[in-house]
């Protein structure tokens, strides 16, 4: 016996979820190519692309593959990419020196670049852990128990100075020293870089996520600094209000575009900088989320493409206007 039961219900949302068409017409929140900036990472010489076993997919690679690779990204719609240099050992020491050198790693990366696509934008890190022997973002006091803050950042605003006239669009200080967005400003429009953007690591987290991300860029883990860690200038996950502050300050300070660091388990944190601040704000989608997505997929928990598009339109949905993410030639290619 058939059996039959009517609500009287004046308002039925699932109507407007009934055909993919309708639900087009719903949606809030879309994810576009213009919206995605890759991260690649850069290594000496002319060696096959290395890829890097807590990345799938992810290489390093040498300037000629590198300039390939950008190729195919403008062609398939990706307007930025950001760069970060893995450098031998040999060029590291305690002072970071190597990221003022003139013909460094990354200069000369971003100058084939831009010589080979003009119209992709070039995005480069602004910090000195790369190129320190202890991989701290700034040199270190006398006692080593702390980050000479001020001294770092006069470093910084040179080495964004050397990266404006090797023809980066944005200079991406990542270091949390205090005030090194504004000294970077004036620094670069003393130097006549006025239309160098500033894309700042704003309210950048003291996170378990990064691990991978070392590992790519060969980046030394507090090597003989035993009393001191990150935590001394990155933010400590728990704290909402002072990662705001950090956006706000930054953004006071000149930054162009403010950006929140991790993105995927910081998604309030990005809700609450977008509504305050009016410059436009990015967020990174880091190693460590791109690194567990893979090795759930691979382990046949999650669906790949469906967690991964998910994720990337979980962050637009919070107020992201742009971001950082390893997935982004695969999205663009979905994305067409």
């Amino acid at each position: 016996m058939a059996y039959s039961f009517k609500l009287d219900l004046p308002q039925r949302p699932r109507r407007l979820r009934r055909t993919s068409a309708l639900r087009g017409l719903m949606a809030e929140t879309t994810l576009g190519t213009a919206d995605l900036i890759a991260p690649l990472f850069v290594i000496e010489g002319r060696a096959a692309p290395e890829e890097i076993a807590s990345m799938p997919g992810v290489y390093r690679l040498a300037i000629a593959d590198l300039v390939k690779e950008c190729r195919a990204l403008h062609k398939l719609g990706v307007p930025a990419v950001a760069l970060f240099p893995k450098l031998d050992p040999k060029l590291k020491n305690e002072e970071g020196t190597g990221a003022l050198d003139e013909d460094a790693l990354v200069l000369r990366a971003v100058r084939a670049v831009k010589k080979a696509i003009p119209d992709l934008a070039v995005i480069t890190d602004v910090a000195l852990d790369p190129y320190t022997s202890h991989g701290h973002d700034g040199v270190l006091t006398p006692g080593h128990d702390d980050v000479d803050n001020d001294r770092t950042v006069g470093i910084l605003g040179r080495m964004a100075v050397l990266q404006a006239r090797a023809g980066v669009d944005l200079v991406a200080p990542s270091d949390m020293m205090d005030g090194r967005v504004g000294a970077i400003r004036k620094a670069l429009d003393a130097a006549d870089f006025t239309q160098t953007g500033i894309l700042a690591y704003s309210s950048k987290f003291n996170s378990a996520y990064y691990g991978p991300f070392r590992e790519a860029v060969g980046s030394a883990q507090a090597a003989g600094t035993k009393l001191l860690s990150k935590a001394t200038y990155q933010l400590e996950p728990g704290n909402r209000r002072e990662a705001v502050n950090e956006s706000i300050l930054d953004a006071a300070e000149g930054a162009d575009i403010v950006m929140i660091k991790p993105a995927g388990a910081y998604l309030d944190i990005i809700r609450e900088v977008r509504n305050a601040v009016s410059k436009p704000v990015a967020a990174y989608q880091v190693s460590g989320e791109y690194a567990q997505i893979h090795a759930a997929a691979r382990l046949g928990w999650l669906d790949l493409v469906r967690t991964r598009n998910e994720s990337l339109l979980a962050i637009k949905r919070a107020g992201a206007d742009m971001i950082l993410t390893y997935f982004a030639k695969d999205m663009a290619k979905l994305l067409g």
